[in-house]
């Protein structure tokens, strides 16, 4: 799902911690910086809010623990 990245998204990103991130995804694969479902991370990996016009989710995206 793509959606537009505007100065409202990005204060809500920051109030409510939104994690959308390959990082923060239960199927990532830290050690390889690779997706353990095969889907490519580039469009999800690495996420800077203040230079991004626009958001791909991922479509297999659940959220992981933070260790």
């Amino acid at each position: 799902m793509r959606t537009l990245v505007d100065d409202r998204f990005r204060d809500e990103a920051r109030a409510f911690a939104f994690r959308f991130g390959c990082e923060d995804c239960a199927h990532f694969e830290p050690e390889g910086e690779r997706c353990g479902n095969g889907y490519p991370t580039a469009p999800h990996a690495r996420i800077d809010l203040s230079v991004r016009r626009h958001l791909e989710f991922c479509k297999a995206f659940e959220l992981g623990s933070r260790e």
